[in-house]
């Protein structure tokens, strides 16, 4: 038998620690029910998600890059595709400043303004809206409270539409997609889940990690708070049962009912409660555990010398080629070429020679300069496996946004996800990384459920949302009655 002094500790502890997590749990209850409103039933539907270019064929262009360049005295680039919109056929030149310039394929015009204007085009494209103004188009090139870093793509246009739903389109025109859409309502949900979910407030005050370090120390409270809720079930079981037995056989007024309900309901939800403050824990500890600053995209500057064989005379048939670009590494420069089929084909810009398994190359190579100091990168015994990821699974899932990436998979275990056509690092999965994103779509957003489809998995992880909550709302107000 445990003493009355301990548990008369137990209790107190109890009351503290559920006092301190109940408004942290108020604000992440009440949120995660707001999301999946935000992400499946009020999410807003646009007309089309996916924009297909045209191939090499069909856009016609009568000049080769070199003659554009030096029709307009470029000695060099960092890379370039060609585009087709409402203006005409464009070779889309980013230069050594960044910044995207179109020049027309036909006579080698530059196009005033033609990043803006090919934006507005890919936005009413995915909008099918010809006829609404715009109230602003704007280059975002870091995230915040309505473009958040689950997005991913950067730098991208903010495109506003004037319409009574607010709709705004983020388009990334390097890549000619779409990064988000929102609309008025989503703008809020997401306002809500940002301040009192992922509590952004704190990071704007005092910083990142100490918003974090504070989340962490939050999870911790309320583990113990369920921890020490559980213990005093189990000390005080047979005499609680007692008590109710008694009662029942004397037909009084339940006058503790609601401490009753705190105890039975917070048994049943204990489980729900344990999967969500772990997950979310350890979601907080990678992030403070993966802190090191990201190394910057990875950059090139290609010039005319450089460029030897016409873009339009490759041995690849202008039918198959759906985009172009160009990539250096390994001390060579080459045309990379997207094909009709989603391959990525490499030619040598020197001799016009097809560089086979070049995406594979190419995917170690950034994999090699996206390491950090920290990360470090080992020598290991002939040429690390690389796998072509064409869909989202449990590892690399949807929130990574890009698709088509090379899977560069290292002895130890780490895999890095790059997207060679953008040379832009996906993604980096270590062991704890692994871990942790099986823990989170699992343990707290209920990827377990999706065989029954997004609809129940939803219900069932608001439902164990609205548990939680009950029991917290239960236990202050027995604190309040205990006063």
């Amino acid at each position: 038998m445990a003493s009355a002094a301990v548990k008369s500790k137990f209790y107190k502890w109890h009351r503290v620690l559920g006092l301190i997590g109940l408004v942290p749990v108020i604000f992440w209850t009440l949120s995660g029910l707001s999301h999946p409103f935000m992400s499946n039933w009020f999410r807003p539907v646009i007309a089309k998600e996916v924009f297909k270019t045209l191939s090499q064929s069909k856009m016609k262009p009568v000049l080769s890059i070199q003659q554009v360049m030096d029709k307009n005295n470029l000695p060099d680039l960092r890379n370039f595709n060609l585009v087709n919109f409402s203006k005409g056929t464009f070779y889309q030149v980013l230069g050594r400043d960044s910044v995207y310039k179109y020049y027309s394929a036909t006579d080698g015009v530059l196009l005033p303004n033609g990043d803006v204007q090919y934006a507005e085009y890919l936005a009413r494209f995915f909008t099918q809206d010809s006829t609404s103004t715009l109230k602003s188009i704007v280059l975002q090139t870091s995230f915040d409270g309505q473009y958040q870093p689950i997005n991913h793509l950067l730098p991208v246009w903010k495109v506003s539409f004037n319409r009574p739903d607010g709709m705004d389109i983020y388009i990334e025109t390097g890549q000619s997609r779409m990064g988000t859409f929102n609309n008025n309502t989503r703008k809020a949900f997401l306002w809500v889940f940002e301040q009192f979910h992922t509590w952004q407030f704190l990071a704007d005050i005092a910083g990142d990690t100490f918003r974090n370090v504070f989340l962490l120390v939050i999870m911790s409270v309320l583990l113990f708070s369920l921890i020490s809720g559980l213990t005093i079930y189990g000390l005080f079981w047979k005499k609680f049962k007692t008590i109710q037995q008694n009662r029942k056989a004397k037909g009084t007024v339940d006058k503790r009912f609601v401490h009753r309900f705190h105890r039975q309901i917070g048994l049943i939800v204990s489980f729900v409660m344990f999967t969500f403050v772990i997950s979310g824990a350890f979601h907080l500890f990678v992030k403070l555990y993966n802190n090191d600053p990201e190394k910057t995209d990875y950059g090139q500057v290609i010039t005319r010398k450089q460029l030897c064989v016409s873009n339009l005379t490759l041995p690849a048939a202008d039918s198959t080629i759906k985009k172009n670009g160009l990539v250096s590494f390994g001390g060579n420069v080459f045309y990379q070429i997207v094909d009709n089929k989603k391959q990525v084909l490499y030619f040598d810009a020197q001799t016009g020679k097809e560089r086979e398994l070049g995406d594979e190359d190419y995917a170690r190579f950034l994999s090699g300069y996206y390491h950090t100091a920290t990360q470090g990168l080992k020598t290991f015994k002939g040429r690390v496996k690389v796998d072509l990821i064409k869909q989202f699974d449990n590892e690399y899932g949807f929130i990574n946004k890009r698709l088509p990436v090379e899977k560069v998979s290292y002895p130890n275990g780490d895999n890095w996800y790059i997207e060679t056509t953008s040379s832009k690092l996906a993604t980096r999965v270590a062991g704890i990384d692994r871990a942790e994103g099986l823990s989170f779509i699992f343990l707290h957003k209920y990827f377990g459920m999706s065989w029954a489809g997004k609809d129940i998995r939803d219900l069932v992880s608001m439902l164990a949302a609205m548990g939680v909550l009950v029991v917290s709302l239960f236990g202050f107000a027995s604190f309040i009655k205990n006063k």
